[in-house]
């Protein structure tokens, strides 16, 4: 489609308010599901994250890669098993989880934005002692609950400019490494940063009354809505800890939690930049947005 350097100058007069609205907030993105198995998305997301970091915009990307861990342990020929939606992570597991994340997919998406033009430094939940955990339940193994987040090396980074990306690994003060679920992880980090804004991507398009029908979509709710449709059965399987989460980083202070459909093309620029939004709204009250 051809676009007139007309249109084009409107397009960014449109997102004048919001580029005012959130220069020097800090938006924590939750990545993840489709958008980081396939290419073309990611390269979206990764020009979305970099242009809102080249506007002012304190970004902090915190991911997860479950497919890839899976992949890496079969390829050594382990299998995976999981317990009630979570990886079983014994010690050899839990040595391949740290090396994925917080070596092959938390470096090479620091590539990624640094070639798009974002200035990015990836560390992980270790570093700075960043996120502490403890075990969340014997037979899941090195799995964590978290038990405090450090965001003082996130906030020196920011400072400084960059672009923190944030493997989801932690430690406990005996030096051992735990798996962190990538969605508890970054509720309790935009809830420590005190964030504008959480979003997490997922692979479906929002909340919706019909799972079948996208035309369903609830675009925002509070976490009394949140607990009625989950009674009802509008939220079911995967998606309650999902809403578990943004219901968490509601409570721990972050201002409003979207979930956003990660198949969109640059469905976060759509998000944060123009008035019609993508996904749903979490808020603490529906009435005070």
């Amino acid at each position: 489609m051809d676009v007139s350097n007309q249109h084009r100058a409107e397009i960014l007069v449109e997102a004048l308010p919001y580029i005012r609205k959130y220069n020097n907030k800090v938006l924590v993105i939750k990545y993840g599901g489709n958008a980081m198995i396939n290419k073309t998305l990611k390269q979206q997301v990764m020009e979305d994250v970099a242009l809102l970091h080249l506007i002012g915009v304190k970004v902090v990307l915190v991911h997860g890669g479950g497919p890839e861990i899976s992949d890496t342990l079969k390829r050594i020929g382990k299998e995976a098993k999981f317990v009630d939606g979570l990886r079983v992570t014994d010690r050899e597991t839990v040595e391949v989880v740290q090396m994925v994340l917080a070596g092959k997919i938390n470096k090479t998406l620091v590539k990624l934005l640094e070639s798009k033009g974002g200035k990015a430094m990836g560390i992980s939940g270790i570093d700075g002692h960043m996120i502490m955990a403890k075990v969340k339940d014997e037979k899941l193994g090195y799995v964590g609950e978290i038990t405090s987040v450090n965001v003082q090396p996130i906030l020196d980074l920011l400072e400084k400019d960059y672009i923190p990306v944030i493997s989801t690994v932690g430690s406990d003060l005996e030096g051992n490494t735990y798996n962190i679920n990538a969605d508890t992880a970054a509720a309790h980090i935009a809830g420590a940063l005190r964030a504008e804004r959480l979003i997490t991507m997922t692979d479906i398009t929002g909340v919706m009354m019909d799972p079948h029908d996208p035309g369903s979509l609830i675009p925002c709710i509070d976490p009394a809505d949140a607990r009625q449709l989950m009674d009802q059965g509008v939220i079911s399987g995967g998606m309650i800890p999902k809403i578990e989460c943004c219901i968490d980083a509601i409570s721990y202070g972050v201002r409003k939690v979207i979930i956003l459909d990660g198949r969109v093309p640059h469905a976060i620029l759509m998000e944060v930049l123009t008035n019609e939004g993508a996904g749903t709204m979490v808020v603490k009250n529906k009435y005070d947005k």
